[in-house]
């Protein structure tokens, strides 16, 4: 291994590189600021939701973020604790933006999922960590809100265990029930009651003091008991912390707390630290892995353009998979093997960004003005390396798009371009519609807001959405395609997906699509992967 390879290495062994998932209003966006704030990387906490005067979650930029209170983007975060660098890439909650969800969670070695305490696991958080547990990704469990009425404790383990098939492993236990939280146990320290005040508004970190057990037993006998009670249960049930478990995907260490009090939030970000997996050998599309030490190489998971309004430029976000990045450095992109140039490289926290000059594997670089690349893109020096493509989502809602003003058709191409390549909506195209007319494919009706609320702002285009009666896509090829356009009995319509060539086939129902096999036995219709699966 050479000198580069050895410092690529031990930088590695340093990060640790997460996602936070959860089901929509579960306090995503609120924990990723705690975590952020307990790290010292900002001074304050903001809130999805704020009073007046009070500053906004530093990783929802957009207009429709800050009005709706939902993070429709992924932000990426960097922060140092205890000599570790963490890299937080905060995922869209909104099951709308599954696909950018599954795009982020390609670049991470580990999730922290978030549970709220009254809801317990909703439907999203089930479609996440099935995400999870495709991609092998290890899931560490924080049960959000501890301090608003909720659910019993053991209840929530249990449903973890019904639901996921996983043995969750208390780390962190309240005292108190969900609404009435006394402080919380460390099983790695049992003798003790960690006990929290709260800082006015939740914007600074809550202060934490350690209650001997004796003197807990005094104030909180009923609560501390109960907790007690109920650890020496889960110990008996083998619900013990087992490390290789966890990063089997076995196991989940259970967390509580309250981010919007900052309550736990310290206990959580040692966990990443301690438990965390850092980067490894990275799986190539041609079999085997590329190793951390091995020569650069780099995953694009995402693209956003005009993160900035005063500079309207295009951030592709890259893992750095292996070797070390350094600014400047001429790389090759696997899908031409042409060269590729790097001279603007970005650090991102939120909205803002720094000059980045070098980075190791774990680590998310920006590069600036990419035009070039698009997500799932492997950029590498030296010997060659191809990552697996990311998966494409079935489509569920369809809708053709037009410009407002005729005048504007220059923008509107250039807009509608622009969101296809950064996946915002897959673009869709036939020779019958035509170029004025794409058809935009969606796996939520949101993505639609994105899109009319982005033509008009960033593109000068306004758009008008015309909805089509399709809801079901299936992959197909030139022969199925003139089957079902020729088709007299059938309802649907072939189009050409303009990302990656693919032809699809379209139907309002599965019923239909039923009758094109029975009309067409021969013709290919394969499943896609679908959002709610």
């Amino acid at each position: 291994m050479s000198s580069s390879g050895d410092w690529a290495a031990s930088e590695a062994a340093r990060r640790r590189t997460f996602a936070v998932i959860s089901h929509p209003d579960a306090g995503k966006s609120t924990l990723t600021e705690a975590l952020a704030l307990h790290a010292q990387a900002i001074t304050e906490a903001g809130a999805v939701h704020g009073k007046a005067g009070r500053r906004g979650v530093a990783s929802d930029w957009m207009e429709m973020e800050k009005a709706r209170g939902i993070s429709v983007t992924s932000a990426v975060l960097q922060f140092a604790h205890r000599g570790c660098v963490l890299n937080l890439l905060d995922t869209p909650g909104h099951a709308d933006f599954s696909e950018d969800t599954y795009r982020v969670l390609a670049a991470v070695d580990c999730a922290v999922m978030l549970i709220d305490a009254a809801k317990g696991l909703e439907e999203q958080t089930r479609k996440l960590f099935d995400v999870c547990r495709h991609r092998g990704i290890p899931v560490i469990t924080f049960v959000n809100k501890w301090d608003r009425p909720g659910r019993e404790a053991l209840e929530l383990m249990d449903e973890i265990e019904r639901e996921f098939r996983l043995k969750p492993t208390p780390v962190v236990w309240p005292i108190g029930d969900a609404g009435y939280l006394r402080g919380l146990i460390d099983v790695r320290q049992p003798g003790q009651m960690l006990r929290y005040t709260r800082a006015p508004g939740g914007a600074h970190k809550a202060v934490e003091a350690p209650v001997p057990g004796q003197r807990a037993v005094l104030e909180d006998e009923a609560d501390w008991s109960k907790a007690v009670e109920e650890l020496d249960l889960l110990r008996v049930d083998g619900a013990v912390h087992d490390q290789e478990a966890f990063l089997t995907g076995r196991a989940t260490p259970v967390f509580f707390g309250a981010a919007i009090s900052n309550i736990g939030v310290r206990l959580l970000l040692d966990a990443i630290v301690d438990l965390a997996p850092p980067p490894g050998p990275r799986e190539l599309e041609s079999g085997g892995a590329r190793p951390v030490d091995a020569p650069f190489s780099g995953l694009v998971f995402k693209v956003q353009a005009n993160m900035d309004p005063a500079h309207r430029d295009r951030i592709a976000f890259m893992r750095v998979c292996s070797g070390i990045f350094e600014r400047g450095m001429t790389v090759t992109r696997a899908a031409s093997g042409k060269p590729f140039a790097t001279k603007y490289a970005h650090s991102v926290f939120g909205q803002d960004r720094s000059m980045v000059d070098i980075a190791y594997p774990g680590d998310v670089v920006g590069l600036v003005n990419a035009t070039a690349l698009r997500v799932g893109d492997t950029l590498y020096a030296e010997q060659a390396a191809v990552f697996p493509p990311m998966p494409t989502f079935a489509p569920e809602y369809f809708a053709v798009a037009r410009p407002a003003d005729l005048s504007r058709s220059k923008q509107f191409r250039r807009g509608i371009a622009q969101l296809d390549e950064e996946g915002v909506v897959q673009v869709l195209v036939s020779d019958l519609r035509g170029d004025q007319a794409p058809v935009l494919a969606a796996v939520g009706p949101m993505q639609f807001d994105v899109v009319t609320a982005r033509m008009a702002g960033e593109f000068s285009s306004p758009v008008k959405l015309e909805m089509l009666p399709y809801h079901l896509a299936r992959a197909t090829d030139t022969a199925g395609a003139e089957a079902l356009n020729r088709s007299r009995i059938v309802q649907g319509e072939a189009l050409t997906r303009i990302r990656d060539k693919a032809q699809l086939a379209l139907f309002p129902d599965r019923w239909q699509a039923g009758s094109f096999e029975r009309e067409f036995p021969e013709a290919r219709l394969d499943h896609l992967i679908a959002a709610h699966e």
